[in-house]
């Protein structure tokens, strides 16, 4: 992808976000993609593929929004971008590589539109605008009772940190008043301010740098101890100031 990118659009600077994602997990990748394009500056073309539709009838799609660019299959692991966005479905055959694999459009129709466009070809001429992009259900949280509330697990990171969908905006009162989250067969009661604070082999909850509540152990992969992947649930309850 990095060659067909540099022979069309020589000038071009790549960064990589990510490549440790685990393969087909859509949601996790669309969390990941969320958290990096809003820290890039106007103007970026952004590539994002964890693409286990590749060949089929799903569309490829080019995304304008926040004076950015997304390009990536119509998914949903663009859907972070596309509030107030305008979607175009990707037709014009003429801005991919002349042959076309069924397995491997991040070469051949991805990575080509990408240099295309950093190459000042206009959106226009990529396909005609579409309303009806995929979008995740990214599973908000839910109050189940007074004092309880059910979510889920949104990614494990390679530290093995378990990113909640709990978020510290909704949530502000942990911080100081008792909580329990509940996640695989363990009950976690302690908040702590960062990873050094927490005490080995003692489950936390920590306030991630996503913004969301990660369940945590120091220095070890929290998740592979819990037995939970992406998408498990998470129950929380609390007693908040009435």
């Amino acid at each position: 992808m990095k060659g067909v990118i540099k022979s069309i659009a020589p000038d071009a600077e790549i960064v990589d976000i990510t490549h440790d994602l685990n393969a087909y997990e859509i949601a996790e990748a669309a969390f990941t993609f969320g958290q990096a394009w809003p820290h890039f500056p106007k103007k970026t073309i952004h590539v994002a593929i964890v693409d286990p539709g590749v060949g089929s009838a799903r569309r490829p799609i080019l995304v304008e929004a926040a004076g950015q660019y997304f390009i990536g299959p119509d998914n949903g692991i663009l859907t972070s971008a596309l509030e107030k966005a305008n979607v175009r479905h990707i037709t014009n055959s003429k801005l991919f590589r002349a042959e076309v694999s069924q397995t491997f459009h991040g070469r051949d129709v991805f990575a080509p539109c990408a240099a295309h466009l950093a190459k000042a070809t206009p959106p226009s001429k990529f396909g005609k605008l579409v309303e009806d992009a995929l979008r995740l259900n990214t599973g908000k949280v839910t109050q189940t009772s007074k004092r309880q509330w059910s979510g889920a697990i949104q990614k494990i990171d390679r530290f093995g940190n378990c990113i909640t969908n709990f978020h510290v905006r909704e949530f502000p009162w942990i911080a100081t008043n008792p909580f329990v989250f509940t996640i695989g067969f363990e009950q976690v009661a302690q908040l702590a301010s960062n990873y050094a604070a927490c005490q080995y082999g003692e489950y936390y909850a920590i306030a991630g740098s996503s913004g969301f509540y990660e369940i945590v152990l120091r220095e070890a992969h929290a998740g592979k101890k819990l037995g939970v992947a992406a998408g498990a649930p998470v129950e929380l309850m609390g007693w908040a100031v009435e």
